[in-house]
């Protein structure tokens, strides 16, 4: 199993930066989605951040406390089993996932994975995406599973 991480946080400082929302999209149409009501305050967040994120969010019906976002999410990979979590930014998103996982950390078989070397450098070609993190790692989603299903019917020719 595939799955497609994106993140969204307060600034582009890796030093200070914290996790806003976090969404997880299985090869298999699988979704996990939360936003962090308590782990950030606007005055943290970048200007873009205030701009482009925020506005987007649904605390009402996403927001969870840490503690309960961290339950959710291990549950969800839980039922996954194993799996591999790629994303177009991992230097960025990997370390919040972690972070989320806590001190127990990811259940076994989970594990990091990477863009395809052949696709990396199409990256900045690609769609500018919402700045959601549930919509962007569904176009995640849609772009490298269209991506394996055509290199795998290039080898089975």
């Amino acid at each position: 199993m595939r799955l497609y991480l994106d993140t969204e946080f307060t600034q582009l400082n890796p030093f200070t930066y914290r996790l806003i929302s976090i969404a997880l999209v299985a090869s298999d149409g699988q979704e996990f989605y939360v936003e962090l009501a308590d782990n950030w305050t606007e005055d943290e967040c970048s200007d873009f951040t205030r701009a482009i994120v925020l506005p987007q969010l649904d605390l009402a019906r996403h927001g969870r406390n840490t503690e309960q976002a961290r339950i959710d999410f291990l549950s969800f990979l839980k039922v996954i089993g194993p799996a591999e979590i790629i994303s177009d930014a991992m230097s960025w998103d990997w370390p919040l996932l972690l972070w989320l996982a806590g001190p127990t950390g990811l259940p076994d078989r989970i594990e990091a994975g990477t863009l395809p070397t052949d696709i990396q450098g199409d990256v900045e070609d690609w769609d500018e995406p919402p700045h959601h993190a549930l919509l962007d790692a569904r176009q995640l989603a849609k772009i490298l599973e269209h991506y394996f299903l055509s290199t795998k019917a290039l080898r089975q020719e």
